[in-house]
């Protein structure tokens, strides 16, 4: 019987013998250098599955929504050096039809068992750019926005937020304005509706929108903030970084009402005339990069009634994904972190 592995050759048992050695004698150096490596193995998250699968909703805390299933197959992309990782699954969503790739981070306090029956608060995490086929969030780890929200765990400036980071457009040529532009593949249900039900499906969440946010850089931040206007029923903030403020995609072909559908101005003029209910937008610019003259329109036009805006200026911040986590670092996590649902533990587990 097979079992779809192949039988170690000469060479792999050599480097594996040395690997051993040197793992040995160097106190896991052989890690270090990949000699030994698990990424692309599956991967499963939290140590409290186990709570999870016998936990009934009235174990659960108020407003925690226990994973609802069915569980994704997860392929491990990155480790951090906290232990924590990084997993990618494929997603095709149920009411887009869009068949995308989403990576994954959760924070060390999902782990913790005191924690089994609480919700964590999702930050659905966007890239710039094509964001697609890849989210640089999650195969970049080294830009530090995993780092940064567990250090602001650790120090109690942040919560520890669960980080969703789905691919955002349909392929590599076009921006979709995170919309459903019509005879287009649907990114606006993609986001608004499949992302987060990925994220339910697979992870203790809340049933309210406390516990749901964005972030995005660029193209992302727009994403983002668009979504929360536009559903401020899901979702409650979002830090846009870098952030265009209208839909531009050529794709429109000028289709003027499904345009103004999911401009950011236009909803936040609606949201305002309705009275609600508030949403907080944190907007973060870079001083060596343009855009801080439209961010500081919108929030002088719509930033009053339930559209609550405030600004992370970065010293010397560029047009990247560094400089806007060093802006989450600087403010933006804590900022977000006052306004969002945390995870409750339970009393009766050390």
């Amino acid at each position: 019987m097979t079992t779809g592995r192949r039988r170690p050759t000469r060479r792999r048992l050599l480097l594996i013998s040395g690997g051993l050695a040197l793992a040995l004698a160097g106190g896991g150096a052989a890690y270090k250098f990949g000699l030994f490596s698990d990424i692309g193995d599956p991967v499963s998250f939290g140590k409290v599955q186990v709570q999870e699968k016998t936990a009934t909703a009235s174990e659960a805390l108020p407003e925690v929504l226990m994973p609802t299933g069915p569980a994704a197959s997860f392929v491990r992309t990155s480790r951090l050096p906290d232990g924590t990782q990084i997993g990618k699954a494929t997603l095709t969503g149920k009411k887009s039809g869009f068949t995308g790739d989403v990576w994954v981070w959760v924070p060390k306090e999902y782990d913790d068992p005191k924690y089994a029956k609480s919700g964590f608060p999702v930050l659905i995490s966007l890239p710039g750019g094509r964001g697609y086929p890849t989210n640089y969030w999650g195969t970049g780890p080294g830009l530090g926005l995993q780092q940064a929200v567990a250090d602001g765990a650790k120090s109690g400036k942040s919560l520890p937020f669960i980080l969703i980071m789905p691919v955002t457009n349909a392929d590599t040529k076009h921006h979709f304005d995170g919309s459903d532009i019509p005879g287009q593949p649907k990114m606006g249900t993609w986001m608004a509706d499949d992302v987060p039900d990925f994220a339910k499906a697979n992870f203790r969440t809340f049933t309210s929108r406390d516990g749901w946010a964005f972030m995005g850089s660029s193209a992302g931040g727009f994403n983002g903030f668009k979504q929360l206007l536009k559903y401020p029923d899901r979702f409650k903030a979002a830090i846009a970084s870098g952030t265009d403020i209208v839909p531009d995609s050529p794709l429109w072909n000028g289709n003027t009402q499904a345009m103004d559908a999911n401009n950011p101005e236009k909803l936040a003029a609606k949201l305002i005339d309705a009275g609600g209910p508030e949403v907080y937008i944190n907007f973060q610019i870079g001083t060596k990069e343009t855009g801080r003259e439209q961010a500081e329109k919108f929030m002088k036009e719509y930033g009053k009634g339930p559209v609550h805006t405030s600004l992370q200026v970065i010293q010397d911040g560029e047009h990247n994904g560094k400089s806007y986590v060093r802006g989450m670092r600087e403010g933006s996590l804590e900022w977000i972190s006052k306004v969002m649902k945390g995870p409750t533990p339970d009393p009766g587990v050390r």
